[in-house]
């Protein structure tokens, strides 16, 4: 077994909620939500974030706004919807219960 395969697995997992919380925080653009996520050490390509954003999107958790701006063309910036609010409280629960459940593993 390849525990880079394992490691790749565990981040897709969790980057849903991590784009989530970046949201719940403040609406932001694509670049900096990238960019956002690579100062955590969570490494996201454009071709990773863009189909996941839209699903969110088609999902209705996830609005947007163009936003002018001064250095080129407007910039789309997502924003959690309510039901993206509501959604992302579901998971913040499944995440602490999944912490407490291998917290309590790894110290038995």
């Amino acid at each position: 077994m390849n525990v880079d395969n394992v490691k790749s697995q565990m981040r897709k997992g969790m980057l849903e909620y991590c784009i989530m919380l970046l949201l719940h925080k403040e609406p932001a653009y694509a670049s900096d939500i990238i960019s956002k996520l690579k100062d955590a050490r969570l490494i996201v390509v454009e071709g990773t974030l863009y189909p996941l954003l839209t699903r969110l999107k088609n999902d209705d958790l996830l609005g947007y706004e163009w936003v002018e701006s001064t250095q080129g063309p407007p910039r789309k910036y997502y924003r959690l919807t309510d039901k993206g609010e509501l959604f992302l409280r579901e998971l913040e629960v499944s995440w602490k219960e999944l912490n407490e459940t291998v917290d309590h593993i790894a110290n038995r």
